[in-house]
């Protein structure tokens, strides 16, 4: 069986391929192609890769190519994780959003909405492949950002065979297991909503619920991300929020506190990025000491998640990349988790962005979704969620309408289409800022998207 993933030459591609290779043999996983077409980060970053990989796994047949096709050919399964533009687009991005006192973040509001415009197009092309060279029946697991729009986008023009995935509710259910002494295997938990916009209604541990619980004890909210959130905004809330939830709950907090900051996320993950590049580049010993230097630049990386806009940090002091610990899974771990359980070699739920298919009932069946779903042979079905109190089907309904529009904006280059989102979006809400946005990302995406009518 093969497994390809497009966008291998990004800083992230030893994780991947450690989860990859130590799970590939009992997935009957053999050849795994990691593709990306900036050849000198897929022979730096691909190629720190290759080297857990065949550590983990010998027998396993790895390779690095920037042909997309040698890629996808005869392919089971394609994980996409691209980055159209790179870091300094994203930064870009940022910037102009901020300009207009409206929030700076890649997956949500206007900046998500310029990323999509970027990625769609790209991400289209390598569907058009996949489906003309993989295998009949192949499953494409799309992690690039924005996963909310990008999935609806990719659904709406036909890819059936795509699914949208994200490991951050894999993550917080790990964060929980593991305040309890548990493994992820022993969660089992109900989430809803939509990507980077979603709840846990439900968390069992070891069979006993224990959402009141997590919602009401300080030790939880200080080791896991609801650390983000107000205990009086939890208690509101009766249940758990997807950490990103953060830029709409507090939303002019957030704003602050990234102009209060010399930089944005996406200019410190650029800087990070080619710092580290250039000082890997530079280093004339082997694994061992490039390994070094990822671990110094990717834990700094870490340790500022999300700490310019909420003003808290995760308190990461020491960051290492262990090739033989156990493996935590991240994205790689979503779509291998997929791949168990529609095989039936292992039984249980997961989280994925799905048709909603009356999951949700005050959402249109075609509506992308983010919950937990039931996976077999036949298919992904999202759990059905009833009792969902009516700021939250108003938060969701209002979000969901906003991607429906972005989708159609972006599959059409129509600029009308795009300003009626961003109107929608409760961190744009305004014509005026919605208007300039599209206008500058239509002209600042051209090379990607061509022009917008």
């Amino acid at each position: 069986m093969k497994l390809a993933t497009i966008g291998g030459g990004g800083v992230r591609s030893m994780f991947l391929a450690k989860s990859l290779a130590s799970r590939a043999k009992a997935l009957g996983i053999d050849e795994i192609v990691f593709m990306d077409n900036d050849s000198a980060k897929l022979e730096l970053y691909g190629g720190m890769a290759e080297v857990v990989a065949k550590e983990l796994n010998p027998e396993l047949k790895f390779s690095l190519t920037t042909d997309p096709v040698e890629a996808v050919k005869g392919a089971d399964y394609v994980i996409t994780t691209i980055r159209a533009g790179g870091d300094r687009m994203r930064a870009k991005d940022e910037r102009i959003a901020l300009g207009l006192g409206v929030l700076g973040q890649e997956t949500t509001g206007g900046v998500g909405i310029s990323f999509a415009m970027r990625s769609v197009p790209s991400l289209i092309t390598y569907c058009e492949l996949i489906k003309k060279h993989a295998k009949e029946g192949v499953k494409v697991f799309n992690f690039t950002n924005p996963a909310g729009v990008v999935s609806q986008a990719l659904r709406d023009a036909g890819y059936n065979f795509t699914f949208g995935i994200c490991d951050a509710p894999s993550g917080m259910i790990r964060q929980f297991a593991d305040l309890y002494g548990a493994g992820p295997d022993d969660v089992d938990a109900e989430c809803y909503g939509l990507n980077h916009l979603s709840y846990f209604s439900s968390v069992k541990i070891k069979g006993k619920e224990m959402i009141e619980e997590l919602l009401e004890s300080e030790n939880a909210r200080q080791a896991t991300d609801l650390k983000f959130f107000d205990k009086g905004l939890l208690k509101f809330l009766k249940e758990i929020p997807n950490e990103y939830l953060y830029y709409y709950y507090y939303r002019e907090r957030a704003v602050a506190n990234i102009l209060a900051a010399d930089k944005t996320r996406g200019e410190i993950i650029a800087e990070i990025n080619e710092n580290m590049t250039k000082e890997l580049l530079s280093t004339k010993g082997g694994f061992e000491e490039k390994l070094a230097v990822f671990e110094k630049w990717y834990g700094l990386r870490e340790a500022m998640y999300m700490a310019n806009e909420t003003g808290v940090s995760r308190g990461i002091k020491e960051w290492k990349f262990d090739i033989h610990s156990p493996d935590e899974g991240g994205y790689a771990g979503v779509a291998l988790k997929y791949i168990r359980l529609e095989r039936g070699e292992a039984s249980g739920n997961m989280v994925l962005c799905v048709p909603n298919n009356g999951a949700l009932d005050f959402l249109q069946d075609t509506d992308i979704i983010e919950a937990t779903c039931t996976v077999t042979k036949d298919g992904a079905v999202p759990h059905k969620f009833g009792g969902i109190s009516e700021d939250k089907k108003q938060l969701i309904s209002t979000v969901k309408l906003y991607e429906r529009l972005a989708s159609k904006a972006i599959l059409t280059r129509d600029k009308e289409t795009a300003v009626k989102a961003l109107m929608v979006h409760p961190l744009v809400n305004s014509y005026s800022i919605a208007k300039a946005l599209v206008d500058e990302y239509a002209e600042l995406n051209k090379e990607f998207c061509g022009d917008w009518k």
